[in-house]
């Protein structure tokens, strides 16, 4: 990306921003402003409290042909959740966003599993999605049976042990089925019936699927964050299995979070 792939605004304008994000969790943003005295580029945490670790500065350097550059570190923490972007008061549109090098990412085994995704908001805003995981399970392929699916995976930061099993969570309700795999790799195959059972007459059921490694480990949230794509929700949409009085599919949370979805 060069300085001159977004053009010079115009006086008035919200300051727009091209962003390169690098496979350890880096981003680049080149903002294009017409003048600003503001000395850095600011990332507030949507529903934060305000306390300093809500907000993240970015010293700005200049950058030529009407451009200034942050950088966000991949070594610079960054809490899990949705970041604004600012320059002084003023919310940052997004320009070009090279997302080239999260395609396929395989992180660092070493420490926690960390993933910032330059995006567009809804109402055409620059934010940045973070996310914090240690250990991780990433969801990969998924595979359909009769009245069940299969989900294949890779754990980081941790290893299947004695007594793993995946859980699907609703609530205090836990449905348990064992996990297989070896070299950080996990399948498990989650049957549908027992989700259904004592569903409501109306409504849905939505399930939460964790891991868990071992007989004494903590569970592990099942997402797929692993790549270029900041919302599946909308995205990936899976084959519904029917059956008499339920109706049953995979799907994913405005979060990335893997669950299975009932209804009546």
């Amino acid at each position: 990306m060069t300085d001159a792939t977004t053009p010079a605004p115009v006086p008035g304008e919200p300051p727009r921003a091209d962003c390169v994000a690098d496979a350890a969790g880096g981003i680049t943003f080149d903002i294009a402003v017409v003048d600003t005295a503001e000395p850095a580029l600011v990332l507030r945490r949507r529903g934060g409290t305000g306390g300093p670790a809500d907000e993240a500065r970015l010293p700005l350097t200049p950058a030529g042909a009407g451009h200034l550059r942050a950088v966000l570190p991949s070594t610079m923490e960054l809490p899990e959740g949705r970041w604004d972007v600012y320059l002084g008061e003023r919310a940052v549109e997004p320009g070009i966003r090279d997302l080239r090098s999260l395609v396929d990412r395989i992180p660092d085994e070493e420490g926690p599993v960390a993933v910032r995704i330059p995006y567009p908001t809804a109402d055409g805003r620059l934010a940045v999605r973070s996310w914090v995981r240690g250990p991780h399970a990433e969801a990969g392929d998924l595979s359909f049976g009769e009245g069940a699916c299969t989900v294949e995976g890779t754990l980081y930061g941790a290893g299947l042990g004695p007594g793993a099993v995946a859980e699907a969570r609703l609530g205090e309700r836990v449905h348990r089925v064992p996990t297989a795999g070896e070299k950080g790799a996990f399948v498990f195959t989650l049957p549908y019936e027992p989700l259904a059972e004592d569903r409501p007459a109306d409504g849905e059921l939505l399930w939460e699927l964790w891991l868990r490694p071992d007989a004494d480990a903590e569970p592990v949230r099942v997402s797929r964050i692993l790549d270029d794509v900041w919302d599946r929700k909308s995205v990936f949409v899976y084959p519904a299995h029917q059956a008499e009085g339920y109706r049953a599919a995979p799907c994913y949370t405005t979060d990335n979070t893997l669950c299975v979805r009932v209804t009546a």
